[in-house]
């Protein structure tokens, strides 16, 4: 534990740095990946939506003492004439069984023909009904509480953060992380219900935060690195996201316990249902969020700003202040420095003083407080004042 929390201290002050950024290709690449995985996830098994999407007939088989080969026995008792019969176990001793939508008469005769095949009464087969045009109305509500939400995302990242391409890089973030985990969710086979919307809506909004976490510190060390050209806006943002994965990493782990503990007893114990759906796309999408929020956006929205004139410009100082940096630590090993002098050095048309970064002191150039010299923290430490 104490070497993570070195590594957290020394990623926070620059002494190490991940090369997120200028490896941002190799990035790009493992999330190309990842899409078209998802992308054949939607198209070939496709998602399984639920029956309150698409309409049917619902029966439920609570009480049933023996719930082996519950399948085969849903398909022989409600699938005549070639029906297309969905049969899931619930927990324990309780059985649901979908298939299309059924008449009053053929309703009842299901319902003695599971009572029957489950040895249970008629009054523990419970049987409802959707209709289709009630899954359609949810699926245009669910997909305009999307929109809605990508709309909002957009104007408020736009005003916030005062560039357009930072709401872009976040949008094209978000919307990696929405196709990967259907994507995912897909593959399983698992059935899409309205807990799995739920889910995917909280799980855009976990990926949101972490990323607006790491674009203002992004702003923050940009903002810096325009005013002394100490660093280019590339190594400024990279500085940033390395500031910030520690805690982007240790709230997702927090995050997911919790979930992972419910995806087991799920998966156990309870069987499908409203926890399992919710918990699986909260497991993915908190994992795939976290990714995205500190090896996706970031790197995008360098890429997005990369010709802009003063970006350029930007990036040409730093690479003269660098080298004068060299050049001054080339003279102080060559000329020992006077007990309490620092040196400095300035160029001709850059009035700029050249000093080396050490301790107390971040790539930027800025000073760094002394409770935050040894890494992020919330506040110092109290000490009891001395007694007189």
């Amino acid at each position: 534990m104490s070497r993570y929390s070195d590594l957290g201290n020394a990623l926070y002050t620059g002494e190490r740095s991940i090369p997120v950024v200028p490896q941002r290709k190799l990035f790009y690449l493992g999330s190309a990946v990842l899409l078209v995985v998802a992308v054949l996830g939607l198209l070939i098994p496709k998602l399984n939506l639920g029956m309150e999407f698409t309409g049917g007939s619902e029966f439920r088989v609570s009480g049933a003492a023996n719930t082996s080969d519950f399948e085969t026995k849903a398909r022989e008792a409600v699938g005549g004439e070639g029906r297309t019969v969905n049969s899931t176990l619930l927990g324990t001793g309780t059985v649901r069984v979908q298939t299309e939508r059924l008449t009053g008469t053929e309703s009842e005769s299901a319902r003695s023909s599971l009572a029957s095949s489950f040895g249970v009464t008629s009054t523990q087969v419970s049987a409802t009904f959707i209709g289709p045009s009630w899954g359609a109305s949810v699926s245009r509500q669910a997909l305009s509480a999307l929109l809605w939400f990508l709309a909002l995302v957009a104007i408020v990242m736009a005003l916030y953060f005062r560039t357009w391409k930072m709401s872009l890089a976040a949008l094209i973030a978000l919307v990696h992380d929405l196709v990967i985990t259907a994507g995912i969710y897909a593959w399983t086979g698992f059935e899409v219900s309205p807990a799995t919307m739920i889910g995917f809506l909280t799980v855009l909004g976990y990926s949101l935060y972490d990323t607006v976490v790491v674009f203002d510190k992004v702003r923050e060390n940009t903002a810096e690195a325009f005013a002394n050209g100490r660093l280019s806006f590339a190594d400024a943002a990279n500085l940033a996201v390395n500031q910030t994965m520690v805690r982007s990493i240790n709230t997702t782990v927090v995050a997911i316990l919790p979930v992972l503990a419910i995806l087991i007893i799920g998966v156990v114990k309870l069987g499908a249902g409203t926890l399992l759906d919710l918990s699986l796309v909260l497991f993915v999408g908190i994992i795939v969020g976290a990714y995205s929020s500190i090896f996706i956006a970031t790197p995008l929205l360098v890429s997005l700003r990369s010709s802009e004139e003063g970006v350029a410009e930007l990036a040409k100082k730093a690479e003269r202040h660098q080298a004068r940096v060299a050049k001054a630590a080339r003279q102080a090993e060559a000329v020992p420095v006077s007990a309490g002098h620092v040196g400095s050095e300035t160029v001709s048309g850059d009035d700029s003083p050249v000093v080396a970064t050490g301790e107390g002191q971040t790539l930027t150039g800025r000073a760094v407080h002394k409770y935050a010299a040894s890494g992020p923290r919330n506040q110092p430490k109290r000490t009891p004042k001395s007694r007189r």
